[in-house]
Formats: structure tokens, C-alpha cells, sequence
């Protein structure tokens, strides 16, 4: 299906964004605030499914290990918002020193 006039439009102006600008899918990235967020949710999603794991081993094993598996889910993307935050705190941290003065004389020296 072939894009309408507008959408063609709209695709190139996208494409010549990006080309000008580097930095432009960077800023579409989501923001360290709803990372963080992310993380202590999901941090706190696993601890309440291993809880119901060991809580529902009394119960069904079936149930326990469905527990199990949400924990295991819920650690997964724990991790990915880890990630994430730990990579823009390095890119925080890259910028910094970029625009330190004397940077490049201390890198030269080094």
C-alpha cells in the first residue's frame, strides 16, 4: 500500500531531521526519570512475585512456578532499565568532560 502525499511528506522531513542533526534519535529516547521509574517498579514486581512464588509453593506448584516466571520476566526488564540508565549516565558523564576546558590538553598528556 503506498504512502498517501502527507505521509511521504512527513517521512521526508523526518529523514532530512536525522540527516542534519545526529543527536535527533537521542532525544526521542525515553527520559532517565521514566527509566528510573521503570526500575523501581519492576524491582519491586519481582519481589512481590518471588514472595507469591514461595507463598503459593503451599498451594499448587503450577501456580508457584506461574510466579516464578512473572519474577523472572519482571527481572529481565528490570535489567534492560538498568541498562539504560547506566548508558546515559556515561553519555552524561562523556559530555561533561567534552566540554570541560582543558580537557583536550589533559587527554594529550596523558
Amino acid at each position: 500500500m503506498p504512502l498517501s502525499e502527507d505521509e511521504q511528506r512527513i517521512l521526508r522531513e523526518i529523514e532530512h531531521q536525522l540527516h542534519r542533526d545526529p543527536n535527533f534519535a537521542r532525544e526521542l529516547s525515553p527520559s532517565p526519570i521514566n527509566s528510573r521509574r521503570s526500575l523501581l517498579l519492576f524491582g519491586f514486581a519481582a519481589l512481590v512475585a518471588v514472595g507469591l512464588c514461595v507463598l503459593l509453593l503451599a498451594v499448587s506448584p503450577y501456580l508457584a512456578f506461574a510466579a516464578f516466571i512473572a519474577a523472572v520476566v519482571a527481572v529481565v526488564y528490570a535489567e534492560r532499565q538498568a541498562r539504560a540508565l547506566g548508558e546515559e549516565a556515561l553519555r552524561h558523564v562523556a559530555a561533561m568532560r567534552r566540554n570541560t576546558p582543558g580537557a583536550a590538553r589533559r587527554s594529550t598528556q596523558d
